[in-house]
């Protein structure tokens, strides 16, 4: 019995492990499909209400997904303008930058100076020429990364409105896979319960992140920050990201508020205004929304983000909350899961007194 346990054990780790290996490779393969998923889930109650009123699921599923294309195309268009200067001027921004805060890099450069001379003298004054090979440079990169991106999402997109539109084709195929009555009803009854927790979850982190989005953009433009739609456009996009976003987010303001203003202590204002709104949003407004029921243990959520960002990058750090809902809903929902689904949920009431 043992030996059979550890068998069994030894398969389920080999099992993990390809499946990981899978999802690392074949990423683009697996990257649209799960995109598609997610969105369909999300639509998925919109679509049902629509049908309710006597619209056709096939229509409003185009409408639904055209719509949202368009809505990204036209938000693109008005963004692009400040996207190409500030990428057009860049390394100008870079030096002038470096100016501001050549206080700071003179020390940091005396320290570097004084390590490139402790290193000499333990070489005993080695003159051995380093060769450097230049790399792609990273604005270049982002733009690959983000063009491959964006043609994988349309193809997700794609996939969703086929799925929308085909209607409740899932759950009844779902049922029929099932041979007796208890394992339909459990089945058609998880199915429900990630479709809902799912749209519930995406629906409502999009509206408070355009609420968060709206609330930044007016106050830099308060503050008097140039492009101010575009700072409320990317606090928008970055809050997807659990923990990185709102650091990246502050980085970028800090640094353009450097640039705009006569003093690093005006500069800084902008950041600290928005790291402030952030923290709000994450401390206070999204648990009161969402309540307990998609409350999430902190570790398990930095785990995933983790696992999932090492997977697939940046768009796996986007999607990995939703793959954390959809296995808590899964755990909830298989008794034999319970322990793992107990793991991923908050601390009880009783812990926390």
């Amino acid at each position: 019995m043992d030996d059979l346990r550890k068998i069994k054990n030894l398969i389920l780790f080999i099992t993990v492990i390809l499946a990981f290996a899978a999802l690392y490779f074949a990423r683009d393969l697996f990257l649209p499909i799960v995109i598609g998923m997610l969105v369909a889930l999300t639509l998925s109650p919109v679509v049902r209400a629509l049908a309710r009123l006597g619209v056709p699921q096939a229509i409003s599923a185009v409408v639904l997904i055209f719509g949202a294309v368009l809505t990204v195309a036209l938000g693109s268009y008005l963004l692009s303008g400040p996207v190409s200067t500030i990428l057009t001027e860049a390394p100008a921004m870079g030096y002038e930058l470096r100016y501001k805060l050549q206080g700071l890099f003179a020390s940091i450069e005396d320290v570097k100076n004084a390590s490139a001379q402790v290193e000499e003298l333990a070489k005993g004054g080695d003159t051995t020429q380093v060769v450097a090979v230049e790399q792609p440079g990273l604005l270049a990169f982002a733009a690959g990364s983000i063009a491959n991106f964006m043609a994988l999402a349309v193809l997700g997109l794609i996939l969703a409105m086929f799925v929308l539109a085909s209607g409740d084709l899932f759950y009844v195929k779902l049922v029929q896979a099932f041979p007796n009555f208890e394992d339909k009803r459990r089945a058609m009854r998880t199915a429900r319960d990630i479709e809902r927790q799912i749209s519930q979850y995406f629906l409502t982190i999009t509206v408070i992140n355009a609420g968060l989005g709206v609330s930044i953009g007016c106050v830099m433009y308060l503050v008097g920050l140039p492009n101010p739609l575009l700072w409320g456009v990317l606090a928008f996009v970055l809050n997807f990201l659990p923990f990185i976003g709102g650091v990246i987010g502050g980085l970028l303001i800090a640094a353009f508020g450097i640039l705009s203003f006569d003093t690093i202590g005006l500069g800084l204002l902008p950041a600290a205004i928005y790291i402030t709104l952030t923290s709000l949003e994450a401390q206070f407004v999204t648990p009161t929304i969402l309540g307990r029921r998609l409350e999430m243990n902190t570790v398990s959520v930095f785990l995933t983000v983790i696992i999932w960002s090492w997977l697939w990058s940046v768009p796996g750090a986007l999607m990995a909350v939703p793959f954390l809902v959809l296995l808590k809903v899964i755990c909830d929902n298989i008794p034999n899961l319970s322990i793992l689904g107990n793991f991923l949920g908050p601390r009880s009431t009783a812990e926390r007194g």
